[in-house]
Parts: structure tokens; sequence; C-alpha cells
């Protein structure tokens, strides 16, 4: 990929790895030229190597020196580079396919649940064109069944569409290495053939789909402490995965979120990592814990705005502009992998010293404890109670004497620090 750039229409040179871009009397001229290309003329930005009369490679190979501007990692730094047009990705037979198969599988779901429905639904204006428009008694949700590469700019800013228009966005892919992961309320299924997608046996939600949980960290907890891994006495809440809950949770079907979206059961929301602001993760979940989580958490509900301030930042390397036509000597896999996220990013995990809601207090599943006869007698021995009224604090589990006259619920150490009776 190319530095430099030369702009037709000013007649002059983009130096892309500069902070003025060798331009400083020019101060927007960075949202000029990387906006969409659908929304400014394709002959705006030429190759150097062609402007200068030499052999651009691109043109040289049948297409054409127009080129655009987008955000390429480069030895671990995020920085502008310019590339050919076109890039435009050509379904593959078997995307097409499942596409196809996709949309009509959430059409079909919803129809049959009594949904309005729409496929190829388009804006006002008809430049907007959505896969399936579900619209229930709690939202329209607009579904895109993505099956082909995408950048997450082409999702944010078609999200961020859909939302202006009163439509909540939900992206569904079978590619764990999606761009559109994170990037915008997402769901990702099994990639598996069209005929299994369109059959009616069910398709379980792998990601995006997660359930709240909220627990007293100690040393009888079944999860390990997030922030330490040994029991730190403080209570942590975020959003897990059915298949990571504690106890597990039964897993969403796609069929089921289609219809759950619609009546407002499953609603979008798009949490921060509390000790690195700009990691996000979106994420489908029941209406209930999404207003207990806001309760607790004190997170908006606000929408996400479409920029980019969930990134990091670009670098400028201050390298001398390079003219010559780069075309083809990267090779398919021009980017380093992105970071992963943290796990915390993915949870939006909060940490309290209290309890961070009352109704904690209560118990609300029955806890039951694994203990052999012998270990029972000498619980039983030491507590100095009968071993049949030995059982659960109602918060951590501890074993204590549970069971006889005016038992606590809980342990010494939770009614200490919760005040339980």
């Amino acid at each position: 990929m190319a530095n430099g750039v030369f702009h037709t229409r000013y007649g002059i040179e983009i130096n892309l790895h500069r902070k003025d871009l060798a331009n400083p009397d020019r101060e927007h001229l960075l949202e000029e030229i990387t906006q969409p290309v659908s929304q400014r003329a394709r002959d705006l930005l030429q190759c150097l190597e062609d402007r200068n009369g030499g052999e651009c490679q691109c043109a040289l190979d049948g297409k054409t020196p127009w080129m655009f501007v987008r955000r390429q990692r480069r030895n671990g730094q995020l920085v502008w580079e310019a590339a050919h047009l076109p890039l435009t990705h050509v379904a593959t037979p078997q995307e097409s396919d499942k596409h196809k198969a996709m949309k009509e599988r959430i059409a079909r779901t919803a129809t049959r649940h009594g949904l309005d429905v729409q496929t190829e639904a388009r804006s006002e204006d008809g430049r907007v064109v959505t896969d399936v428009l579900v619209t229930g008694a709690g939202a329209r949700v607009g579904w895109e069944a993505q099956y082909s590469p995408i950048t997450a700019n082409t999702v944010r800013r078609r999200s961020a569409k859909a939302r202006a228009r009163g439509i909540a966005p939900l992206w569904v892919t079978g590619d764990a290495t999606s761009q559109l992961i994170d990037s915008a309320p997402w769901t990702r299924v099994d990639d598996v053939p069209w005929q299994r997608i369109i059959s009616p046996l069910a398709l379980i939600i792998r990601a995006g789909v997660r359930h709240l949980q909220i627990w007293k960290c100690t040393p009888a907890s079944e999860r390990a402490c997030p922030d330490t891994g040994d029991a730190c006495g403080k209570w942590h809440c975020g959003w897990y995965l059915a298949a990571l809950c504690l106890p597990q949770e039964r897993a969403t079907a796609l069929d089921e979120l289609v219809i759950t979206s619609a009546d407002g059961e499953h609603v979008a929301v798009r949490s921060r990592n509390p000790h690195d602001p700009r990691r996000v993760t979106y994420l489908w979940a029941l209406a209930r814990d999404v207003q207990r989580w806001r309760e607790i958490t004190g997170e908006s509900d606000a929408p996400a705005e479409p920029d980019q301030s969930d990134d990091e930042h670009v670098t400028y390397t201050e390298e001398e502009i390079d003219s010559s036509c780069r075309y083809g000597e990267d090779g398919p896999h021009t980017s380093s992998p992105r970071p992963l996220r943290e796990t915390t990013s993915a949870t939006g995990l909060h940490t309290f010293d209290q309890a961070p809601d009352h109704t904690l207090l209560q118990p609300s599943r029955p806890i039951a404890l694994h203990l052999s006869p012998r270990e029972r007698l000498v619980i039983a021995a030491e507590l100095k109670c009968p071993p049949w009224e030995i059982g659960p604090c109602t918060l951590c589990a501890t074993p204590i004497h549970r069971y006889g006259p005016r038992s606590p619920l809980a342990c010494p150490t939770c009614r200490t620090t919760t005040h339980h009776p």
C-alpha cells in the first residue's frame, strides 16, 4: 500500500504519514479524502506513479489508477494508507446461497409468529436496503445477513443510517473473525451449508447473546476472581455467554432471537470496559437483565454514535512520500492481526466493595452443598450442631449452621459486610 496519493481536484500530493498530510493550509483535507467512495468522485484520488507518467501496476492489470484511503495496521501501528479501487469483494456462490438462506429463515420465522416482515426493505430515498426488516410490539429490527467480508467502518456507517430511521440494526454472521463483531449489535451462528440454514432444525447462537451474572467473590465461589484469581471478598457483575454462566443458562436459538428482539424481550447493549473506555462490546441480553445492569452500574442506554472513538489512534511516522505504485506487492494479507480484546471488555466487568443491589441480599436461586458424609460430620463437629442442620450461606455458599432454631441465612462474614439478618 502507498503512503502518498494525488488529489485531482486540488492538484496536490498528499503524504498520509505526516500529521498535516504535507498540506498544512488545508484543515479538513483528511475528512474529505477518507469519506466513503459512494459520497465523492471515484477519480478524486490518483496513484502517484500514474500521475507522474510511470507504470501503474493496477492500471496495467486492467483496473484503474484511482485510489481510496483507509486505516491499515503496519508493524503493530495503525496508519493511513492508500489502496487502489475497486477492492470490491464479489460474493462466492456459497456465500450468496448462505446469505439468501439466512434471509429466508429470518423472514419465515417472523411471519410464522405474526410479525410484520419486509425483505430488501428500502429507505425513502432508496439508498439504504435492509435485508429483512422485522417489526414487533417492542422494536423495528433490521437484520443483516453477512457472509462475505465487510469493513468495520461500513458496518458502523450502515448501522448509523438504520438508527436514524428508527431501526435497531442486528448483524448475523457465521464467521468468528468478521469485522462486524463489536462494530454494531451482532450475533454469530455456526458456519454451516445453506441447506442447514434453511432447514427447520434449530440454529444455536454461539456468540453475541449474553446473560448478567452477579456474585460475591469468596473461597467457596465456583467462579474464580476475574481481577486477582483469588477470592477478593468483593462483588462482581458482568455479561457472560450461556455456557459460562453459573449455573449454566439455556442457549438462545436464532429463531427465538428473531421473535424476542422484535417483541422487546431481548435488547441491544453497548458496554464499555471500565478500565479502558475505548474498548467496547455489543451484545444482546434480556431486557430485565439490562435494566438491572443499568441500575447497578449507572451506564447509559444512549445509542452509539458512528465515530471512531472505540478504536486506537492513527500513528503518523513522518516518513517521506513514496510515489511508486505498490499494487500487488503485499499479496492478499496486508494487515497484521488486530490486538485481542481484553476479557473485561467482553464482559463489561464491574467490581463493588458492597452488594451493588439490595435484592442480592435475598437468595435468588437454591444453593446446594456438595459434601461427603465425612465432610458433613467434620463440619458439624466444628459448628457443634447436628449434621442434618448444615447448609449453605445464601450469599457465598460457605457451610454454616443453617437449619437450626433461629439460624441465620448467611455466614458471619457476609452478615458483617452486608448487614444481612
